[in-house]
């Protein structure tokens, strides 16, 4: 079984590296560390800090996880993101990010999420995206997204976006009940 996730929130951090100088918050369900001080979690928690960039994340996410492969779950939500880093495609068993809050004005860099074969939920509103005619190609850029913005993406939406921004519906969705 899993720990809860490494909750690093709230810390005015504005580099992975004054992460790493950090004491995860102490959640209902305690962490514990294994034997190289590292915790058997899928989840870290870097929301409501000063992070513009991702720099060093691959460093963190050894630090505090037993398993850093293994990352399911990122919050980044309400930091000073203004794209989506590369360094996140190479999390390949990463299911939920949250990006809400921050400052991501090109539509174009969800793009680079595409090649995340099991992301199933996303949030991106509070960005400038949001208003961004298009939007909702979000939701044809990412094949598994179930989830958007804390709405579930409905079979009607994926047709939908697939038509408007691919030219079209994927087989399996039309045919389906």
């Amino acid at each position: 079984m899993y720990s809860p996730p490494v909750d690093l929130s709230f810390r005015n951090l504005s580099t992975m590296t004054d992460a790493m100088a950090e004491i995860p918050r102490r959640g209902v369900r305690p962490l514990t560390p294994d034997s190289r001080g590292r915790y058997h979690s899928r989840a870290v928690r870097l929301n409501n800090n000063n992070i513009s960039d991702l720099t060093g994340v691959g460093f963190l996410l050894g630090h505090f996880l037993s398993r850093p492969s293994h990352l399911g779950w990122l919050d980044l939500s309400f930091n000073k993101l203004e794209r989506i880093d590369p360094v996140l495609c190479e999390m390949q068993e990463l299911r939920i990010l949250y990006l809400h809050g921050n400052s991501i004005w090109k539509l174009s860099e969800v793009d680079k999420l595409g090649r995340l074969p099991h992301l199933h939920t996303i949030t991106l509103h509070g960005n400038s995206i949001e208003s961004t005619s298009g939007y909702s190609r979000v939701i044809a850029v990412l094949p598994e997204l179930k989830a958007m913005d804390f709405s579930a993406v409905t079979k009607e939406e994926r047709v939908l976006s697939q038509i408007k921004f691919t030219g079209r519906a994927h087989d399996h969705f039309l045919f389906s009940h």
